[in-house]
């Protein structure tokens, strides 16, 4: 034992990655749908490992908030910009609203309670499981010009706040939106959800919102009776009924192989190739029309590909509108998802597409190809980072926040995590409307957020542990409460506020309110009572802002508390 510990310390690098396996390891773990997490599972270890004397040097967690924080504002980027710019500007302004909630009732709970600078930030962090306010904080207290032994004392408390109020931060807040949000607000979510499924679309047909992404290809025979003979294929299409699209693709004619246009007419004894609701196409080849198997034909080159949303024009139209342009003849959506978190959206009529989602197509290659070029470009799967990109952006992100600019005595500054920020919500709204450059896959962005934060955790974790029990005796009951009080406050005046000064549909208040919490845990919970995908509609706007603010409270807290 006597030669572990002193490895550890001799080599603080390996108490990392140890810190690092063992937490997300348990923080996989999860009872009765209940788990930690990663970000709290490694901070317990990292505190357990810091109780052995382990010293880690500073400079190790700044390296990677930096890249942490420009991960997160790279992917709330579209949905940011798009929030406080268009149609979701409601939505963006409750967001603000709730964060100031947010804010409001941990800085209230810390001043009550008489908790030093380090304790309130946890509490904020924690309460609000806003994990990277933490790093915004401690950039916060070491500006703050006090003695080396006071700032330590300081950041040590971070942790223990944050480690204690987590907990009911994560579950309390899953609880409070899915269980108790409907009978507060007194609504029915399964029925609300309906209601809105069907203005979007969902009941026009009577097969539902399956049609559309429904996609198979049969081969008929066109009978010499058949009343569509002389018929385009442009007419046939354009027959079948709203919300169901299907498409005849090639023909055998005279024994040969032939591909087809809007203007190919039917001829007797034709085979022809039928892609998507082929039940639909049957009625119009009439009823002599029968399935014939002939390989050939049918080795059709079909794929399933991820488009990524840029066009301008396509921003903000609905589903209904996209399957009329010409440019989508022959594809059939599966999937839409937006935001960092990659949030489902519901595939029906209304629906509207923005750029920056990422819609799952298939269909004929020649097909997706043209789709592709009318709605942004193939978002094919690769392991290329444009890591000359990342480092650039997150240096100059770096070089504007480390400006600093004295106002009346007192130094104002974004700091260098705070510019990483902003300039990932900048750049990751640039590389939506011009995707060409700044690639960086979904593996490698999600290396940056979970093990960027979990490693600042870690080395954050580490520092604290000599001084955890003592400061956990202390504060231990007392601060559970507190931060009972600051993770519920918020969200019952928020839902409040939601239905009854915003008025929103009922089926997107919960979303609405998850998302301005940051709580994707929650996002799930609702979901599945409501047993729908429409709350999350309401979630993607709301977390891009309530992310960005949320973080930078941390800051924020530290400056009206000091």
């Amino acid at each position: 034992m006597d030669w572990f510990v002193s490895t550890l310390k001799a080599y603080p690098e390996i108490a990392i990655f140890l810190a690092l396996g063992i937490g997300y390891w348990i923080g996989g773990k999860s009872f009765k749908g209940f788990s930690l997490g990663a970000v709290t599972a490694t901070l317990l270890v990292a505190i357990v490992i810091g109780i052995l004397g382990v010293k880690i040097s500073p400079n190790v967690k700044s390296v990677f908030f930096l890249m942490f924080l420009f991960a997160v504002g790279y992917g709330v980027g579209p949905q940011f910009v798009r929030g406080i710019a268009k149609d979701g500007l409601p939505q963006a302004i409750f967001a603000v609203v709730m964060a100031l909630l947010s804010l409001g009732s941990a800085a209230v709970a810390a001043i009550i309670a008489g908790y030093d600078l380090g304790s309130a930030a946890g509490l904020l962090a924690g309460s609000q499981t806003i994990s990277a306010s933490m790093g915004l904080a401690t950039d916060a207290i070491n500006r703050l010009g006090r003695s080396p032994e006071e700032t330590q004392a300081l950041l040590d408390a971070m942790p223990i706040a944050y480690a204690v109020t987590y907990i009911f931060g994560t579950v309390g807040s899953a609880i409070i939106l899915a269980q108790i949000g409907p009978k507060l607000l007194g609504i029915d979510l399964v029925a609300a959800c309906q209601e809105y499924e069907k203005m979007l679309g969902a009941g026009n047909a009577a097969q539902g919102a399956t049609e559309w992404h429904e996609f198979e290809m049969r081969a008929y025979s066109v009978a010499p009776e058949s009343p569509f003979i002389g018929k385009s294929v442009g007419e046939l299409e354009a027959g079948t009924r709203e919300g169901v699209r299907a498409f005849i693709e090639r023909i055998r004619r005279d024994g040969d192989i032939m591909e087809v246009d809007q203007a190919t007419l039917i001829q007797a004894g034709d085979v022809v190739v039928i892609g998507g609701k082929r039940d639909q196409m049957i009625l119009r080849l009439g009823p002599s029309g029968r399935e014939v198997e002939d390989p050939e034909l049918l080795n059709i080159k079909t794929e399933g590909v991820d488009i990524y949303v840029s066009n301008k024009k396509v921003d903000g139209k609905r589903l209904e509108e996209l399957a009329r342009w010409p440019g989508a003849r022959g594809v059939f959506l599966k999937k839409i998802r937006r935001g960092p978190t990659e949030t489902q959206i519901p595939v029906l009529p209304k629906t509207q597409l923005y750029r920056g989602d990422v819609i799952t197509v298939v269909g004929r290659t020649q097909d997706i190809n043209i789709t592709a070029k009318e709605l942004g470009y193939v978002d094919r799967p690769t392991t290329v980072t444009d890591v000359a990109f990342v480092s650039l952006a997150i240096t100059a992100g770096a070089l504007i926040g480390a400006i600093v600019i004295d106002v009346g005595g007192i130094p104002l500054t974004l700091s260098t995590a705070g510019g990483a920020l902003i300039a990932g919500i900048v750049f990751g709204w640039f590389r939506a409307v011009h995707p060409t450059f700044g690639r960086i896959p979904e593996p490698t962005l999600w290396f940056m957020n979970s093990v960027g934060l979990n490693v600042f955790i870690a080395v954050v974790g580490i520092s604290a542990g000599p001084g955890f029990v003592a400061g956990l005796q202390k504060l231990g009951i007392s601060l559970f409460l507190w931060g009972i009080f600051a993770t519920a406050v918020p969200l019952v005046v928020g839902m409040l506020l939601a239905k009854f000064v915003f008025r929103f549909h009922p089926a997107l208040i919960l979303g609405i309110c998850a998302g301005a919490r940051t709580t994707t845990a929650a996002l799930g919970m609702v979901c599945e009572a409501a047993k729908s995908q429409v709350p999350g509609l309401g979630y993607t706007v709301t977390y891009a802002v309530g992310n960005t603010l949320l973080t930078i409270w941390g800051m924020i807290v530290i400056m009206l508390l000091s």
